[in-house]
């Protein structure tokens, strides 16, 4: 469906990326990093259908628990016998603050079962989702020194970074692909929600996503300055 993102060509793109990325900078981290999150892509489309398939062991497991209660609850209930002599009030004030007390903690326990499948998940969910986001904080860190005014030639070297012999063209692509790389990542982050309906795992994928556009926009920035000025290099 067109409504929905399809992890095969997120892969195919990612890879496609990954391989521009070694032909013009073989021997940059960016490639490096470009290499984790296709592994990371490939691995995501095997645990969406994890996360997407129920584990039938622990629903029957739950079942099986709560028919065990329910059982405990019938015993309990026909044992209990009517009193010879009417209940004072304080009496009946207690056994019905003891019943609401159990049935409560019944209540919650089948809550706690009933839910621990999706618990379980959302677990997984996150700690994948925390993969992607170091990715991104990863492609940060190495943008972070790729500063168009050394190309611009509007300041001298400090010479405490290691030269750097980026043309004003190279440095523009390399922006150019970790921000894409960036935006990859968000859409890879999306997949884990795209059938697990958790309102956890969904902020937490929103998070990924406003991290990685906030750093695309300081990129995008970076690039505005880089492209100011005409220049006589095409892009490729």
């Amino acid at each position: 469906m067109a409504t929905r993102l399809d992890p095969e060509q997120i892969g195919e793109t990612i890879e496609r990326l990954c391989r521009r990325i070694e032909s013009r900078f073989p021997a940059s981290g960016l490639a490096g990093v470009g290499r984790d999150l296709t592994e990371i892509a490939r691995l995501t489309r095997e645990r969406i259908v994890w996360i997407g398939r129920p584990i039938l062991g622990l629903r029957v497991a739950v079942a099986l628990l709560i028919v065990l209660i329910a059982a405990g609850l019938f015993v309990t209930a026909t044992a209990l016998k009517t009193p010879n002599e009417p209940l004072k009030l304080v009496e009946f004030v207690q056994g019905l603050e003891s019943g609401i007390n159990d049935v409560l903690l019944v209540g919650a326990a089948v809550f706690f079962l009933v839910t621990a499948e999706r618990r379980i998940k959302r677990r997984r969910a996150l700690a994948m989702i925390n993969e992607l986001r170091a990715i991104a904080h990863l492609i940060d860190m190495h943008q972070l020194t790729k500063d168009p005014e050394w190309v611009l030639g509007r300041g001298e070297e400090t010479g405490v970074l290691p030269p750097r012999q980026m043309s004003r063209f190279e440095l523009s692509r390399y922006l150019d692909y970790c921000s894409e790389m960036l935006s990859l990542t968000g859409k890879v982050a999306a997949l884990y929600i795209q059938d697990f309906d958790d309102e956890v795992a969904l902020a937490a994928v929103n998070e990924v996503e406003d991290l990685t556009t906030g750093l695309s926009r300081k990129i995008w920035q970076k690039l505005m300055i880089l492209l100011a000025q005409p220049t006589s290099e095409s892009a490729v």
